[in-house]
């Protein structure tokens, strides 16, 4: 019997692949460490061929690990990390160059011609997004810039352009599909969300040849069919989501007004808003949110660059501390942060701020500032920053004529630090609630495949599987809540002064 479902998530820090079985639980996982490479400061790449590497080698180790066969697989999810670009050979599969990572900031410049050419509009409205170095489109157009022979291989239609879900699938085929879901294609800056197509217009603003595209799909479709050499059977690919649209789907927020917060690497904050497109008038996206179905699903988007990123500069570049599981009990040593505000816009800050050239800060230090101290500034920055991202999705969510979010649901490898949770709700007036299962991006992807293979019928039974492991209830005064929010406007008012 085909009784259970194989995720691959392929995040920035790590490829990992997880099983899961018809009740939604955690079979097996495995994981491997990927590879950061930072050619120069605010640049961040991968190696592709790493990526999919790494990505096969625990899809077979986990089958391995949970003692299944192929025929025991019913399908296959994947999420990905979005907007990290990959551009390769079609012929020949290789990567012309490394992946340009979501948080890499090289296109930058490319990104202000395209604001004083007057586009900001255009593709708010197209798009949903902001102009920013952050999204795919421009990381493309460096590569064509930059690559030696690339332009004109592209326009040849020789080469092929992909999120790392295309680059994925066209591996796990063995080159046979190039294929897309409307999630990830809403993250590139050439996705007209509104009609779920390429766009003319913003392909040519960006001198982008059209035959790089993939094809788009619903994010729960029959994508393709795995080479059986890969894996020992053909398996079905059934679903595919960009990792926080995925998180949004796995949480079960299927209804306007759900909100979910993924503490990884960055944060990001989701509102399904629902067949509704709202633009945002406090610095907020709008993507779309995984979709079932060809008709159109919106989700309000507010990104943090650099959340438990942090926790890794505090044992990577600080050396405070040799894990990034000990920071919960360096941070507890001391009753607060003392007076003191990190703001770690290592790479800029992302919404509600959108400053390019931010960079990071610590303010409040005195004779009497520890290490703990420090930690716990750090750990804080992760709340404050998703802090004011929620409270500007209530905004929005008001003025469109909808109620505040309320209550938030978490996931990712940072929500388990029960300290960062219970600061988190403290700070926004509402519960923070976390599910039994954590591992929701992968989860996302595992139910995507299982909605459109039949494994399940349809989100009313999905809905059924989640499950409340904690509740962090408010228990910060509102008053002292909102002076805390006040002290962190001032600390990245001086993060952003010029």
């Amino acid at each position: 019997m085909t009784t259970y479902l194989l995720a691959l998530d392929q995040g920035t820090s790590s490829s990992r692949s997880i099983v899961f079985d018809r009740e939604g639980r955690i079979v097996a996982i495995a994981q491997k460490e990927l590879t950061q490479i930072y050619p120069q400061p605010g640049w961040v790449e991968h190696d592709p061929m790493e990526i999919w590497q790494s990505q096969l080698a625990t899809a077979r180790d986990v089958l391995a690990k949970a003692k299944l066969k192929p025929a025991d697989i019913h399908a296959i999810g994947i999420t990905n990390q979005r907007e990290t670009t990959v551009l390769w050979n079609r012929k020949t599969g290789q990567p012309v160059h490394h992946a340009i990572v979501w948080q890499d900031r090289r296109a930058e410049p490319l990104c202000a011609k395209l604001r004083e050419d007057g586009m900001t509009d255009t593709i708010r409205e197209k798009t949903g997004l902001v102009i920013d170095a952050y999204f795919s489109g421009t990381k493309l157009r460096w590569l064509l810039d930059n690559v030696p022979g690339a332009r004109a291989q592209a326009e040849r239609g020789e080469l092929a352009f992909g999120t790392v879900d295309s680059w994925l699938m066209w591996q796990l085929t063995g080159g046979k599909v190039h294929v897309s879901d409307v999630s990830n294609a809403s993250r590139t800056m050439l996705f007209n969300v509104h009609d779920n197509a390429w766009d003319a217009e913003l392909l040519k603003a960006l001198d982008i040849p059209a035959a790089l595209m993939p094809a788009v799909q619903p994010s729960s479709s029959h994508f393709a069919d795995t080479d059986e050499a890969l894996l020992g059977r053909a398996l079905p690919i059934g679903g595919v989501a960009g990792d926080q649209q995925s998180a949004l789907f796995g949480q079960a927020c299927f209804e306007a007004g759900m909100a979910k917060n993924t503490y990884g690497t960055g944060c990001f904050l989701l509102m399904h808003t629902g067949g509704a497109f709202q633009p945002s008038q406090n610095g907020l996206l709008v993507t779309s949110a995984a979709q079932t179905s060809a008709q159109p699903q919106y989700a309000m988007e507010g990104s943090v660059f650099v959340g438990g990123a942090v926790v890794q500069w505090l044992r990577d570049g600080l050396k405070a501390i040799k894990g990034s599981a000990e920071v919960q009990s360096l941070a507890e040593s001391v009753p607060d942060a003392g007076g003191v505000m990190m703001v770690p816009a290592f790479t800029g800050l992302g919404a509600p701020y959108w400053d390019a050239d931010a960079r990071g800060t610590i303010t409040g230090l005195t004779r009497g500032t520890t290490v703990a101290h420090i930690a716990r500034a750090a750990l804080e920055s992760i709340a404050y920053q998703s802090a004011a991202l929620l409270q500007a999705m209530s905004r929005d969510a008001v003025a469109a004529g909808g109620k505040p979010v309320a209550e938030l649901r978490v996931d990712g490898g940072a929500s388990v630090n029960d300290l960062l949770m219970q600061f988190q709700a403290d700070l926004l007036g509402i519960p923070v609630v976390r599910p039994e299962v954590v591992e929701t991006t992968a989860l996302g992807a595992a139910y995507l495949a299982g909605l459109s293979t039949g494994f399940y019928s349809d989100a009313r039974e999905l809905s059924k599987l989640w499950k409340v492991e904690r509740r962090f209830l408010p228990t910060m005064g509102r008053a002292q809540a909102e002076e805390s929010m006040a002290r962190w406007e001032r600390a990245v008012r001086q993060a952003t002064a010029t």
